[in-house]
């Protein structure tokens, strides 16, 4: 095998052109003959600056063969090693149709390890221009800037991993401008607003269970609709959430690690579930209604619920958003951000607190208010005593 030189180590010499040519060690084969990169400059003083800007990039990098496959290689490598073993099959199709979308189409035939910064850059700002590929009467055919800044998240994780792999010598999603994430205002129903959608669920003999639950614990989605009856302890309560429904039906795990969780039900909610259970005939608590072996579909669920909203006369409002209402009521009922987080089955209360900062902040206010009241009270209190006494 060929005697290895450090990743690094560069040659320089004059080619007959004219022209002088350096060669910097990059990484090795898999027989261990280096790997080069070529610089050239008119002048050696030009190729010197040029030789010492590659050997600051290359110091300690020892690329594999693999660096030479293009991106598109690459991407169907790492849908299939590294995502498709850890992730949900409708997490994996979302990550395949932003690869195809957005990302192959434009650095998918160039080499991985000659994608700079300003290619990445260039991408991310074609998708912010012309990323829709069905115009939208709000949109046009722009992303908007969270979509932006979603393929920004993939494929700097797609990168990450090809640096891990001796691909790349590094990430050049790093360094680029990326839009901040504007998410449109929550929705939420309103103390009156709920208050009717409370009741038009009362003439839903099919749906009230349903979303009576969601209404009283906040699931997401898929969540509920993967509830079975296995999960639910009638004696103390407590209701298991353990696995999600995906789009397409097909079952898997909740979320996040932290979605898998157990919560206690209101003694209301507990009730409609033991009467529904009398007359259950399937595993799932929510069954389809056409075929009752499998869940309700979580598409099912979005449909019904606009049918409701509609002829109520409520907001257009998103099937996720049922979920902040329950947490908005909650946390203005007086429920601690800490019990909440568990019950939504977040990471931690810090990131409840941060989404539902426009229910803290006035949370804040009031508290503030009662607090000023409380301590005018006391002093007030106490200046009279003071004049009494003088």
């Amino acid at each position: 095998m060929a005697k290895r030189r450090p990743s690094g180590d560069g040659t320089i010499r004059k080619r007959a052109d004219g022209r002088w040519e350096g060669r910097v060690i990059i990484g090795h084969k898999d027989n261990g003959s280096p790997i080069f990169k070529c610089v050239f400059g008119k002048t050696q003083k030009e190729l010197l600056s040029k030789m010492h800007s590659a050997l600051e990039e290359y110091r300690d990098v020892d690329l594999s063969e693999d660096s030479n496959m293009s991106l598109g290689d690459w991407l169907d490598r790492w849908l299939k090693e590294y995502a498709a073993p850890t992730l949900r099959p409708n997490t994996i199709r979302g990550y395949e149709r932003t690869v195809e979308n957005h990302i192959r189409s434009e650095l998918g035939d160039k080499p991985i390890r000659f994608i700079t910064t300003a290619d990445v850059q260039k991408l991310y700002n074609n998708a912010k221009k012309n990323g829709r590929k069905i115009s939208r009467w709000k949109y046009g055919t722009e992303l908007s800037d969270s979509m932006v800044r979603g393929i920004h998240m993939l494929l700097h994780e797609i990168m990450e991993a090809a640096l891990k792999a001796h691909l790349i010598s590094k990430n050049p999603t790093e360094g680029t401008t990326v839009p901040k994430c504007n998410y449109p205002p929550k929705k939420i129903l309103n103390d009156a607003q709920l208050d009717k959608f409370m009741e038009a669920i009362k003439n839903e003999p099919l749906w009230h269970d349903f979303f009576y639950t969601e209404m009283t614990t906040g699931l997401r989605r898929g969540e509920i609709c993967g509830l079975k009856w296995s999960d639910l302890d009638e004696a103390t309560g407590l209701l298991k959430v353990q696995r999600s429904v995906g789009a397409n039906c097909e079952i898997g795990e909740t979320k996040t690690e932290t979605g898998t969780r157990t919560i206690l039900l209101p003694p209301s909610t507990l009730h409609i579930l033991k009467e529904r259970q009398k007359t259950a005939m399937t595993e799932w608590i929510f069954p389809s209604l056409l075929t009752p072996e499998n869940p309700v579909a979580p598409s099912a669920a979005y449909q019904r619920l606009k049918v409701i909203l509609k002829g109520a006369g409520l907001p257009d409002i998103r099937f996720h958003d049922l979920r902040h209402t329950s947490a908005t009521h909650a946390l203005t009922s007086g429920v601690d951000a800490k019990t909440l987080s568990g019950i939504l089955g977040h990471t931690n209360a810090s990131f409840t607190l941060d989404t539902y900062t426009h229910v803290t902040t006035d949370m804040q206010k009031n508290a503030a208010g009662i607090v000023g009241e409380f301590v005018e009270e006391i002093f007030g209190l106490k200046g009279a005593a003071n004049e009494q006494e003088a």
